[in-house]
Protein backbone atom coordinates (compact mmCIF):
# COMPACT_ATOMS: atom_id res chain seq x y z
CA UNK A 1 0.00 0.00 0.00
CA UNK A 2 1.27 3.46 -0.96
CA UNK A 3 0.40 6.18 1.54
CA UNK A 4 0.63 9.97 1.31
CA UNK A 5 1.06 12.16 4.40
CA UNK A 6 0.81 15.94 4.68
CA UNK A 7 -0.01 18.80 6.98
CA UNK A 8 -2.84 21.02 5.70
CA UNK A 9 -1.53 24.43 4.66
CA UNK A 10 -3.29 27.78 4.28
CA UNK A 11 -2.51 27.86 0.55
CA UNK A 12 -4.08 24.42 0.09
CA UNK A 13 -7.36 25.71 1.52
CA UNK A 14 -7.24 29.11 -0.23
CA UNK A 15 -6.64 27.56 -3.65
CA UNK A 16 -9.38 24.98 -3.05
CA UNK A 17 -11.94 27.74 -2.48
CA UNK A 18 -10.93 29.21 -5.87
CA UNK A 19 -11.01 25.79 -7.55
CA UNK A 20 -7.24 25.72 -8.06
CA UNK A 21 -4.55 23.21 -7.17
CA UNK A 22 -1.92 23.71 -4.48
CA UNK A 23 0.81 21.47 -3.06
CA UNK A 24 -1.33 18.59 -1.75
CA UNK A 25 -3.54 18.39 -4.82
CA UNK A 26 -0.59 18.62 -7.21
CA UNK A 27 1.39 15.92 -5.45
CA UNK A 28 -1.41 13.34 -5.26
CA UNK A 29 -2.43 14.03 -8.88
CA UNK A 30 1.04 14.06 -10.46
CA UNK A 31 3.01 11.47 -8.49
CA UNK A 32 4.29 8.60 -10.61
CA UNK A 33 2.67 6.08 -8.27
CA UNK A 34 -0.98 6.59 -7.22
CA UNK A 35 -1.69 6.67 -3.47
CA UNK A 36 -4.04 4.15 -1.87
CA UNK A 37 -4.35 6.22 1.29
CA UNK A 38 -4.13 9.97 1.91
CA UNK A 39 -3.67 11.21 5.50
CA UNK A 40 -3.75 14.93 6.20
CA UNK A 41 -3.22 16.55 9.62
CA UNK A 42 -4.70 19.93 10.54
CA UNK A 43 -5.04 22.01 13.69
CA UNK A 44 -7.45 24.74 12.56
CA UNK A 45 -10.23 25.64 10.06
CA UNK A 46 -12.09 22.44 10.91
CA UNK A 47 -15.22 23.68 9.16
CA UNK A 48 -13.33 23.48 5.82
CA UNK A 49 -11.97 19.95 6.17
CA UNK A 50 -14.92 18.09 4.67
CA UNK A 51 -14.94 20.41 1.63
CA UNK A 52 -11.23 19.82 1.11
CA UNK A 53 -11.69 16.03 1.32
CA UNK A 54 -14.50 16.19 -1.28
CA UNK A 55 -12.46 18.54 -3.49
CA UNK A 56 -9.51 16.14 -3.46
CA UNK A 57 -11.71 13.10 -4.12
CA UNK A 58 -13.31 14.76 -7.15
CA UNK A 59 -9.91 15.66 -8.57
CA UNK A 60 -8.56 12.12 -8.17
CA UNK A 61 -11.70 10.47 -9.47
CA UNK A 62 -11.55 12.61 -12.62
CA UNK A 63 -8.13 11.17 -13.50
CA UNK A 64 -8.96 7.61 -12.44
CA UNK A 65 -6.84 7.51 -9.31
CA UNK A 66 -7.84 5.90 -5.93
CA UNK A 67 -10.08 8.32 -4.04
CA UNK A 68 -11.84 6.33 -1.30
CA UNK A 69 -9.38 6.60 1.62
CA UNK A 70 -8.83 10.35 2.03
CA UNK A 71 -9.17 11.91 5.45
CA UNK A 72 -8.24 15.09 7.32
CA UNK A 73 -7.46 14.34 10.99
CA UNK A 74 -7.35 16.73 13.90
CA UNK A 75 -3.85 17.22 15.36
CA UNK A 76 -3.47 17.99 19.04
CA UNK A 77 -1.48 21.15 18.27
CA UNK A 78 -2.66 24.57 19.43
CA UNK A 79 0.33 26.58 18.24
CA UNK A 80 1.72 25.93 14.70
CA UNK A 81 5.27 26.51 15.97
CA UNK A 82 4.97 24.32 19.08
CA UNK A 83 7.79 21.88 18.31
CA UNK A 84 6.99 19.61 21.26
CA UNK A 85 3.34 19.08 20.32
CA UNK A 86 4.13 18.76 16.60
CA UNK A 87 6.86 16.21 17.37
CA UNK A 88 4.45 14.04 19.36
CA UNK A 89 1.85 14.08 16.57
CA UNK A 90 4.45 13.48 13.84
CA UNK A 91 6.08 10.54 15.60
CA UNK A 92 2.71 8.96 16.41
CA UNK A 93 1.42 9.12 12.85
CA UNK A 94 4.70 8.13 11.15
CA UNK A 95 5.01 5.09 13.41
CA UNK A 96 1.54 3.90 12.46
CA UNK A 97 1.59 4.79 8.76
CA UNK A 98 5.07 3.46 8.00
CA UNK A 99 4.31 0.14 9.68
CA UNK A 100 1.34 -0.56 7.39
CA UNK A 101 2.57 0.99 4.11
CA UNK A 102 5.04 -0.30 1.54
CA UNK A 103 5.90 3.34 0.74
CA UNK A 104 5.09 6.44 2.78
CA UNK A 105 5.39 9.70 0.82
CA UNK A 106 5.71 12.87 2.93
CA UNK A 107 4.83 16.33 1.65
CA UNK A 108 7.44 18.94 2.66
CA UNK A 109 5.68 21.92 1.09
CA UNK A 110 2.48 22.38 3.13
CA UNK A 111 2.38 23.44 6.78
CA UNK A 112 4.74 25.52 8.92
CA UNK A 113 8.56 25.26 8.96
CA UNK A 114 8.29 23.45 12.31
CA UNK A 115 6.02 20.84 10.73
CA UNK A 116 8.39 20.38 7.78
CA UNK A 117 11.48 20.14 9.99
CA UNK A 118 10.02 17.46 12.21
CA UNK A 119 8.62 15.56 9.22
CA UNK A 120 12.17 15.32 7.87
CA UNK A 121 13.67 14.29 11.23
CA UNK A 122 11.16 11.53 11.94
CA UNK A 123 10.80 10.49 8.32
CA UNK A 124 14.54 9.86 7.90
CA UNK A 125 14.30 7.20 10.59
CA UNK A 126 11.97 5.07 8.42
CA UNK A 127 13.35 2.93 5.60
CA UNK A 128 10.19 3.12 3.46
CA UNK A 129 9.77 6.92 3.47
CA UNK A 130 10.22 9.24 0.48
CA UNK A 131 9.96 13.04 0.50
CA UNK A 132 8.02 15.10 -2.04
CA UNK A 133 7.70 18.84 -2.60
CA UNK A 134 5.84 21.17 -4.92
CA UNK A 135 7.04 24.36 -6.60
CA UNK A 136 5.01 27.62 -6.70
CA UNK A 137 3.96 26.58 -10.23
CA UNK A 138 2.75 23.20 -8.85
CA UNK A 139 5.43 21.06 -10.46
CA UNK A 140 6.55 18.22 -8.20
CA UNK A 141 9.84 16.55 -7.38
CA UNK A 142 11.18 13.84 -5.08
CA UNK A 143 13.68 15.24 -2.59
CA UNK A 144 16.88 13.44 -1.61
CA UNK A 145 18.07 14.38 1.88
CA UNK A 146 21.60 12.93 2.21
CA UNK A 147 22.19 13.85 5.87
CA UNK A 148 22.52 10.90 8.29
CA UNK A 149 20.79 12.50 11.28
CA UNK A 150 21.59 9.58 13.56
CA UNK A 151 25.32 9.91 12.90
CA UNK A 152 25.21 13.71 13.16
CA UNK A 153 23.30 13.48 16.43
CA UNK A 154 25.74 10.91 17.85
CA UNK A 155 28.68 13.14 16.97
CA UNK A 156 27.05 16.17 18.57
CA UNK A 157 26.06 14.34 21.76
CA UNK A 158 29.50 12.76 22.10
CA UNK A 159 31.03 16.21 22.01
CA UNK A 160 28.51 17.41 24.59
CA UNK A 161 29.25 14.46 26.91
CA UNK A 162 32.99 15.20 26.73
CA UNK A 163 32.28 18.82 27.67
CA UNK A 164 30.02 17.79 30.57
CA UNK A 165 32.73 15.52 31.96
CA UNK A 166 34.94 18.57 32.61
CA UNK A 167 32.21 20.73 34.14
CA UNK A 168 30.06 20.59 37.28
CA UNK A 169 27.69 17.59 37.36
CA UNK A 170 23.95 18.01 37.92
CA UNK A 171 21.28 15.84 39.58
CA UNK A 172 18.25 14.39 37.82
CA UNK A 173 15.60 16.43 39.61
CA UNK A 174 12.76 14.14 38.61
CA UNK A 175 14.03 11.49 41.03
CA UNK A 176 14.94 13.86 43.87
CA UNK A 177 11.85 12.90 45.89
CA UNK A 178 12.99 9.27 46.02
CA UNK A 179 15.35 8.67 48.94
CA UNK A 180 18.27 6.70 47.55
CA UNK A 181 21.18 6.24 49.92
CA UNK A 182 21.11 2.44 50.03
CA UNK A 183 22.86 0.46 47.30
CA UNK A 184 19.61 -1.19 46.20
CA UNK A 185 17.85 2.17 45.70
CA UNK A 186 20.82 3.82 43.99
CA UNK A 187 20.87 0.96 41.48
CA UNK A 188 17.09 1.11 41.07
CA UNK A 189 17.02 4.86 40.39
CA UNK A 190 19.75 4.46 37.78
CA UNK A 191 17.66 1.76 36.09
CA UNK A 192 14.52 3.91 36.27
CA UNK A 193 16.32 6.85 34.67
CA UNK A 194 17.31 4.64 31.73
CA UNK A 195 13.73 3.42 31.36
CA UNK A 196 12.36 6.97 31.63
CA UNK A 197 14.33 8.12 28.59
CA UNK A 198 12.76 5.39 26.44
CA UNK A 199 9.15 5.08 25.32
CA UNK A 200 8.55 1.51 26.52
CA UNK A 201 5.65 0.58 28.81
CA UNK A 202 6.64 0.16 32.46
CA UNK A 203 5.51 -2.35 35.09
CA UNK A 204 6.27 -1.38 38.71
CA UNK A 205 6.10 -4.24 41.20
CA UNK A 206 6.37 -4.13 44.97
CA UNK A 207 4.64 -4.51 48.29
CA UNK A 208 1.98 -2.11 49.49
CA UNK A 209 3.40 1.24 50.58
CA UNK A 210 6.77 1.02 48.81
CA UNK A 211 6.26 4.18 46.74
CA UNK A 212 5.14 2.82 43.37
CA UNK A 213 3.15 5.94 42.48
CA UNK A 214 6.08 8.17 43.42
CA UNK A 215 8.30 6.14 41.09
CA UNK A 216 5.74 6.35 38.27
CA UNK A 217 5.59 10.12 38.61
CA UNK A 218 9.40 10.36 38.61
CA UNK A 219 9.63 8.30 35.41
CA UNK A 220 7.09 10.59 33.73
CA UNK A 221 8.88 13.75 34.89
CA UNK A 222 12.21 12.43 33.56
CA UNK A 223 10.75 11.43 30.17
CA UNK A 224 10.25 13.35 26.95
CA UNK A 225 6.54 13.50 27.89
CA UNK A 226 7.16 15.53 31.05
CA UNK A 227 5.30 18.59 29.75
CA UNK A 228 2.32 16.50 28.65
CA UNK A 229 -0.51 15.17 30.88
CA UNK A 230 0.06 12.61 33.65
CA UNK A 231 -3.15 10.82 34.61
CA UNK A 232 -3.64 8.34 37.47
CA UNK A 233 -6.33 5.71 38.08
CA UNK A 234 -6.57 3.02 40.76
CA UNK A 235 -8.01 0.02 38.94
CA UNK A 236 -9.08 -1.56 42.22
CA UNK A 237 -11.04 1.48 43.40
CA UNK A 238 -13.53 1.52 40.52
CA UNK A 239 -16.46 -0.81 39.95
CA UNK A 240 -16.52 -3.02 36.86
CA UNK A 241 -19.18 -0.79 35.31
CA UNK A 242 -17.14 2.39 35.80
CA UNK A 243 -13.64 1.30 34.78
CA UNK A 244 -14.51 1.03 31.06
CA UNK A 245 -15.99 4.53 30.93
CA UNK A 246 -13.20 5.96 33.09
CA UNK A 247 -10.42 4.63 30.87
CA UNK A 248 -11.94 4.82 27.41
CA UNK A 249 -14.76 7.38 27.77
CA UNK A 250 -18.38 7.06 26.70
CA UNK A 251 -20.94 8.44 24.27
CA UNK A 252 -24.07 10.23 25.36
CA UNK A 253 -26.77 7.66 26.13
CA UNK A 254 -24.31 4.75 26.46
CA UNK A 255 -25.80 3.97 29.88
CA UNK A 256 -28.17 5.49 32.43
CA UNK A 257 -26.69 8.77 33.57
CA UNK A 258 -24.51 9.31 30.47
CA UNK A 259 -25.95 12.73 29.65
CA UNK A 260 -23.09 13.84 27.39
CA UNK A 261 -20.03 12.59 25.55
CA UNK A 262 -17.10 12.16 27.93
CA UNK A 263 -13.46 11.52 27.00
CA UNK A 264 -11.71 8.85 29.08
CA UNK A 265 -8.30 8.95 30.68
CA UNK A 266 -6.60 7.63 27.54
CA UNK A 267 -7.80 10.66 25.59
CA UNK A 268 -6.99 12.99 28.48
CA UNK A 269 -3.46 11.59 28.64
CA UNK A 270 -2.87 11.76 24.87
CA UNK A 271 0.78 12.62 24.30
CA UNK A 272 1.57 11.95 27.94
CA UNK A 273 1.50 9.14 30.51
CA UNK A 274 -1.28 7.08 32.09
CA UNK A 275 -0.53 5.40 35.43
CA UNK A 276 -2.66 2.31 36.08
CA UNK A 277 -2.28 1.49 39.77
CA UNK A 278 -3.29 -1.98 41.01
CA UNK A 279 -3.48 -3.36 37.47
CA UNK A 280 -3.97 -6.83 38.96
CA UNK A 281 -7.52 -5.81 39.92
CA UNK A 282 -8.52 -5.13 36.32
CA UNK A 283 -11.24 -7.42 34.91
CA UNK A 284 -10.40 -9.63 31.88
CA UNK A 285 -12.79 -7.85 29.46
CA UNK A 286 -11.14 -4.48 30.20
CA UNK A 287 -7.73 -6.12 29.81
CA UNK A 288 -8.64 -6.92 26.19
CA UNK A 289 -9.36 -3.24 25.44
CA UNK A 290 -6.20 -2.17 27.24
CA UNK A 291 -4.15 -4.60 25.15
CA UNK A 292 -5.58 -3.10 21.96
CA UNK A 293 -4.74 0.41 23.15
CA UNK A 294 -1.15 -0.67 23.81
CA UNK A 295 -0.69 -2.64 20.60
CA UNK A 296 -2.46 -0.40 18.11
CA UNK A 297 -2.77 2.95 19.86
CA UNK A 298 -6.54 2.83 19.35
CA UNK A 299 -9.52 3.08 21.70
CA UNK A 300 -13.30 3.11 21.32
CA UNK A 301 -15.59 4.97 23.68
CA UNK A 302 -18.29 2.98 25.44
CA UNK A 303 -21.44 3.05 23.29
CA UNK A 304 -19.58 4.19 20.17
CA UNK A 305 -18.11 2.53 17.07
CA UNK A 306 -15.67 5.29 16.14
CA UNK A 307 -12.00 4.41 16.58
CA UNK A 308 -9.88 7.11 18.26
CA UNK A 309 -6.12 7.08 17.91
CA UNK A 310 -4.13 7.95 21.03
CA UNK A 311 -0.46 8.25 21.89
CA UNK A 312 -0.13 7.28 25.55
CA UNK A 313 2.69 5.75 27.52
CA UNK A 314 1.31 3.33 30.08
CA UNK A 315 2.92 2.74 33.46
CA UNK A 316 1.23 -0.01 35.47
CA UNK A 317 1.78 -1.09 39.07
CA UNK A 318 0.64 -3.86 41.38
CA UNK A 319 1.50 -5.50 44.69
CA UNK A 320 0.08 -8.81 43.47
CA UNK A 321 1.93 -11.72 41.86
CA UNK A 322 0.86 -11.44 38.23
CA UNK A 323 2.29 -14.86 37.38
CA UNK A 324 -0.09 -16.42 39.90
CA UNK A 325 -2.99 -14.43 38.46
CA UNK A 326 -2.04 -15.66 34.98
CA UNK A 327 -1.95 -19.29 36.19
CA UNK A 328 -5.46 -18.86 37.64
CA UNK A 329 -6.78 -17.25 34.45
CA UNK A 330 -7.34 -13.84 36.05
CA UNK A 331 -4.73 -11.91 34.06
CA UNK A 332 -3.91 -12.12 30.36
CA UNK A 333 -0.44 -13.42 29.62
CA UNK A 334 -0.18 -11.37 26.40
CA UNK A 335 -1.01 -8.20 28.33
CA UNK A 336 1.61 -9.05 30.95
CA UNK A 337 4.35 -9.33 28.33
CA UNK A 338 3.18 -6.15 26.63
CA UNK A 339 3.48 -4.24 29.94
CA UNK A 340 6.56 -5.97 31.33
CA UNK A 341 9.13 -4.31 29.06
CA UNK A 342 10.57 -1.88 31.56
CA UNK A 343 10.26 -3.64 34.93
CA UNK A 344 10.89 -1.86 38.23
CA UNK A 345 10.91 -3.92 41.44
CA UNK A 346 10.41 -1.53 44.35
CA UNK A 347 12.28 -2.87 47.41
CA UNK A 348 10.55 -3.15 50.76
CA UNK A 349 11.61 -0.82 53.56
CA UNK A 350 13.35 -3.69 55.37
CA UNK A 351 15.52 -4.24 52.25
CA UNK A 352 16.79 -0.65 52.29
CA UNK A 353 17.66 0.00 55.94
CA UNK A 354 20.35 2.53 54.95
CA UNK A 355 17.54 4.78 53.70
CA UNK A 356 15.43 4.59 56.87
CA UNK A 357 17.06 7.43 58.89
CA UNK A 358 16.63 9.83 55.96
CA UNK A 359 13.07 8.59 55.29
CA UNK A 360 12.20 9.13 58.97
CA UNK A 361 13.63 12.65 58.84
CA UNK A 362 11.57 13.51 55.76
CA UNK A 363 8.38 12.14 57.27
CA UNK A 364 9.05 13.88 60.58
CA UNK A 365 9.55 17.20 58.79
CA UNK A 366 6.27 16.72 56.92
CA UNK A 367 4.32 15.97 60.11
CA UNK A 368 5.82 18.96 61.93
CA UNK A 369 5.17 21.29 58.99
CA UNK A 370 1.55 20.12 58.60
CA UNK A 371 0.83 20.71 62.31
CA UNK A 372 2.96 23.83 62.77
CA UNK A 373 0.02 26.26 62.49
CA UNK A 374 -1.85 24.64 65.37
CA UNK A 375 -1.38 26.98 68.37
CA UNK A 376 -0.70 24.18 70.87
CA UNK A 377 1.46 21.94 68.69
CA UNK A 378 4.97 21.08 69.91
CA UNK A 379 7.50 20.24 67.20
CA UNK A 380 9.05 16.80 67.71
CA UNK A 381 12.07 14.75 66.71
CA UNK A 382 12.95 11.05 66.80
CA UNK A 383 15.64 10.01 69.29
CA UNK A 384 18.51 7.67 68.53
CA UNK A 385 16.73 4.89 70.44
CA UNK A 386 13.64 5.59 68.35
CA UNK A 387 15.61 5.19 65.13
CA UNK A 388 17.05 1.90 66.41
CA UNK A 389 13.54 0.69 67.22
CA UNK A 390 12.33 1.61 63.74
CA UNK A 391 15.28 -0.23 62.20
CA UNK A 392 14.37 -3.35 64.19
CA UNK A 393 10.82 -3.59 62.81
CA UNK A 394 9.68 -5.47 59.71
CA UNK A 395 7.23 -2.81 58.41
CA UNK A 396 5.08 -5.05 56.19
CA UNK A 397 3.17 -1.90 55.18
CA UNK A 398 6.48 -0.20 54.33
CA UNK A 399 6.68 3.60 54.15
CA UNK A 400 2.91 3.95 54.37
CA UNK A 401 2.84 1.97 57.63
CA UNK A 402 5.82 3.90 59.00
CA UNK A 403 4.07 7.17 58.14
CA UNK A 404 0.91 6.15 60.01
CA UNK A 405 2.92 4.96 63.02
CA UNK A 406 4.85 8.22 63.25
CA UNK A 407 1.62 10.21 63.04
CA UNK A 408 0.14 8.22 65.92
CA UNK A 409 3.28 8.58 68.02
CA UNK A 410 3.37 12.35 67.44
CA UNK A 411 -0.34 12.66 68.24
CA UNK A 412 -0.27 10.70 71.49
CA UNK A 413 2.51 12.59 73.27
CA UNK A 414 3.51 16.17 74.04
CA UNK A 415 7.16 15.22 74.43
CA UNK A 416 9.61 16.96 72.12
CA UNK A 417 11.53 13.73 71.65
CA UNK A 418 9.93 10.51 70.41
CA UNK A 419 11.72 7.38 71.55
CA UNK A 420 11.34 3.62 71.55
CA UNK A 421 8.55 3.66 74.16
CA UNK A 422 6.31 6.07 72.21
CA UNK A 423 6.89 4.25 68.93
CA UNK A 424 6.28 0.80 70.45
CA UNK A 425 2.92 2.04 71.73
CA UNK A 426 2.04 3.43 68.30
CA UNK A 427 2.80 0.23 66.34
CA UNK A 428 -0.36 -1.64 65.40
CA UNK A 429 -0.54 -5.18 66.78
CA UNK A 430 -1.39 -7.67 64.06
CA UNK A 431 -2.51 -11.25 64.51
CA UNK A 432 -0.41 -13.31 62.13
CA UNK A 433 -2.71 -15.89 60.56
CA UNK A 434 -1.66 -19.48 60.08
CA UNK A 435 -0.60 -20.21 56.52
CA UNK A 436 -2.70 -22.82 54.82
CA UNK A 437 -0.88 -23.30 51.53
CA UNK A 438 -1.39 -26.66 49.86
CA UNK A 439 1.64 -28.93 49.78
CA UNK A 440 2.15 -31.23 46.78
CA UNK A 441 4.70 -34.02 46.43
CA UNK A 442 5.56 -36.32 43.55
CA UNK A 443 6.01 -40.06 44.11
CA UNK A 444 9.83 -40.04 44.35
CA UNK A 445 10.21 -36.70 46.20
CA UNK A 446 12.00 -36.69 49.57
CA UNK A 447 11.89 -34.02 52.27
CA UNK A 448 13.44 -33.64 55.73
CA UNK A 449 10.29 -32.56 57.54
CA UNK A 450 12.09 -32.17 60.88
CA UNK A 451 14.62 -29.79 59.31
CA UNK A 452 11.87 -27.83 57.55
CA UNK A 453 10.03 -27.41 60.84
CA UNK A 454 13.15 -26.25 62.67
CA UNK A 455 14.00 -23.74 59.94
CA UNK A 456 10.48 -22.37 60.15
CA UNK A 457 10.69 -22.03 63.94
CA UNK A 458 14.13 -20.44 63.79
CA UNK A 459 12.99 -17.72 61.41
CA UNK A 460 10.08 -16.75 63.65
CA UNK A 461 12.18 -16.76 66.83
CA UNK A 462 14.80 -14.53 65.18
CA UNK A 463 12.09 -12.20 63.85
CA UNK A 464 10.44 -11.92 67.29
CA UNK A 465 13.75 -11.13 68.98
CA UNK A 466 14.57 -8.48 66.40
CA UNK A 467 11.15 -6.83 66.63
CA UNK A 468 11.28 -6.79 70.44
CA UNK A 469 14.77 -5.34 70.59
CA UNK A 470 16.02 -8.72 71.95
CA UNK A 471 13.80 -8.44 75.02
CA UNK A 472 12.95 -12.07 75.80
CA UNK A 473 9.83 -11.30 77.80
CA UNK A 474 8.21 -9.47 74.89
CA UNK A 475 9.46 -11.97 72.30
CA UNK A 476 7.94 -14.80 74.37
CA UNK A 477 4.56 -13.06 74.31
CA UNK A 478 4.81 -12.48 70.57
CA UNK A 479 5.46 -16.17 69.93
CA UNK A 480 2.77 -17.40 72.32
CA UNK A 481 5.24 -19.43 74.41
CA UNK A 482 4.69 -20.34 78.08
CA UNK A 483 7.53 -18.30 79.57
CA UNK A 484 10.91 -16.84 78.71
CA UNK A 485 12.67 -20.02 79.91
CA UNK A 486 10.82 -21.92 77.18
CA UNK A 487 12.07 -19.35 74.69
CA UNK A 488 15.64 -19.80 75.97
CA UNK A 489 15.35 -23.55 75.46
CA UNK A 490 14.08 -23.03 71.90
CA UNK A 491 16.94 -20.64 71.17
CA UNK A 492 19.50 -23.15 72.41
CA UNK A 493 17.94 -25.99 70.38
CA UNK A 494 17.70 -23.88 67.21
CA UNK A 495 21.11 -22.23 67.54
CA UNK A 496 19.75 -18.69 67.93
CA UNK A 497 21.95 -16.21 69.79
CA UNK A 498 20.56 -13.27 71.78
CA UNK A 499 22.49 -10.16 70.81
CA UNK A 500 21.44 -8.21 73.89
Amino acid sequence: MNTFFSWLGNRDLDNMEQGNDAAITSLVLQSKTPFDKVVILANKDEEKWTNFEQFLKRKLKAVGRPCFDIKVYKANVENPIDYSAIAIETEKWFQWLSSEASTLAINLTSGTPAMTTLSVLYGKAKDNVIFLQSSPKNSIEQVDIPVDFGRAYFKSTSSHIAHRATTTPFIQNAFSKLTAKSAVMIELVDKAQRIASSEVPVLILGETGTGKELMANAIHEASLRAKRPFRIVNCGALSESLIDSTLFGHKKGAFTGAHKDLPGLFEQADGGTLFLDEIGEMKPDIQVKLLRALQQGEITRLGDTKVIRVDVRVIAATHQNLNTLIDHGNFREDLFYRLAVGIINMPSLRERTDDIPEVVKQLTDQINEAASKHPHYISKNISESGIKFILSQAWPGNIRELWSTLNRAFLWTDSKVIGEKELATAVINRKISQQNNDVTLSFNDKVDIAQLTENFQKKYVEAALKASGNVKKHATQMLGLKDHQTLSNWMKRLGVENEK
